[in-house]
């Protein structure tokens, strides 16, 4: 008989589960729950397991935002809550509490070939560290090193780094945002919210008024050549996104590859495929032949997440992947 243990992807938009068969690390039943109709993180997990028709007593929990102790707030929720109490008020044996991308770095030793697209680079090389990032309604960011029979996932708060801009035109835009906040991180460019402050940018340096448009009306008038400031905000969303990867790869020295996770950049892959991208990732000086063969990767896997949740949950159970 299977047995199966609980995973789930909460961010701050959406909260997947899925079941995931502990002996093949395969997940099915995924549902995905709109965060704004539940009080809190247990209440929607009660929701998912009243669905089910099998007992469920463990599981892994990945959470968009930093897991340092038991107590963990959500960076762009107003959810909150004690690991402890959550695993005793559900009436679990076992359940881990982790950071969202540490849940999407360990789905990276498991994904299959037709679960990524590779954006230039050669080949990864076997045995050396891995980064992973992701655009959604946050930036996440974390790296993944081989240890011996296991992977050891480093998580990070690195979608809070500060914004490096790379030329003229995007230290401008960097001036018009600080004057907005004082402070601008990576996040503030590179997620939902980040590309409407993106398109503003543009609109203000292009000395136009901006419109009120959410993200996704962004792209839509982008891809459709219908506003010019959206299309000019969206491709350099693209190169900002190689710039940080290409930055990510510097800084652990990621030839193992570089993926992209995240619900944005999907939406838009073919511009994407054409866009600045790669070479803002190689727009490294004299360290552009350093990062030129280093793989990029979009993960196209629906739930890397919930996959990598239960690669977690298994690796820690003692299983290999």
């Amino acid at each position: 008989m299977k047995s199966f243990a609980l995973t789930g992807d909460v961010g701050g938009t959406n909260a997947r589960f899925a079941l995931c068969d502990i002996d093949t690390g395969e997940i099915s039943k995924v549902k995905t729950y709109t965060g704004q109709y539940y009080s809190s993180l247990e209440n929607v997990i009660r929701h998912y397991l009243d669905e089910q028709e099998v007992t469920i007593v463990e599981g892994c929990i990945a959470i968009a935002s930093p897991v340092t102790g038991d107590w963990i707030e959500m960076t762009n929720k107003n959810w909150a809550f004690s690991a402890r109490e959550l695993k005793k008020q559900l009436g679990f044996s076992h359940l881990n509490i982790i950071n969202d991308f540490t849940a999407v770095s360990m789905a990276i030793p498991v994904l299959k070939a037709d679960d990524v697209f590779q954006l230039g680079g050669k080949h990864p090389v076997k045995g050396n560290p891995i980064a992973v990032y992701g655009a959604g309604t946050g930036l996440g960011v974390a790296h993944l090193i081989p240890v011996d029979t296991r992977w050891l996932s480093l998580p990070g708060e690195g979608g809070h780094v500060d914004f490096a801009p790379g030329t003229e035109e995007e230290a401008n835009i960097l001036k018009i945002m600080y004057a907005e906040r004082h402070h601008v991180s990576a996040e503030r460019i590179l997620s939902g919210p980040g590309l409407t402050n993106l398109y503003r940018a543009v609109t203000v340096a292009a000395g136009r008024q901006a419109k009120e448009l959410q993200p996704h009306e962004i792209t839509e008038h982008a891809l459709s050549g219908t506003c010019p400031d959206c299309r000019d905000a969206l491709s350099l969303f693209c190169v900002m996104m190689g710039r940080f990867g290409g930055n990510l790869a510097l800084t652990l020295g990621t030839t193992g590859g570089v993926y992209i996770a995240g619900g944005i950049v999907p939406r838009f892959l073919d511009f994407f495929k054409s866009s600045g991208f790669r070479a803002g990732f190689e727009d490294k000086g004299r360290f552009k032949s350093y990062v030129q063969d280093i793989p990029a990767y979009l993960i196209t896997h629906d739930n890397p997440g919930l996959l990598g949740a239960g690669a977690y949950f298994r690796q820690e159970c003692g299983m290999s992947l």
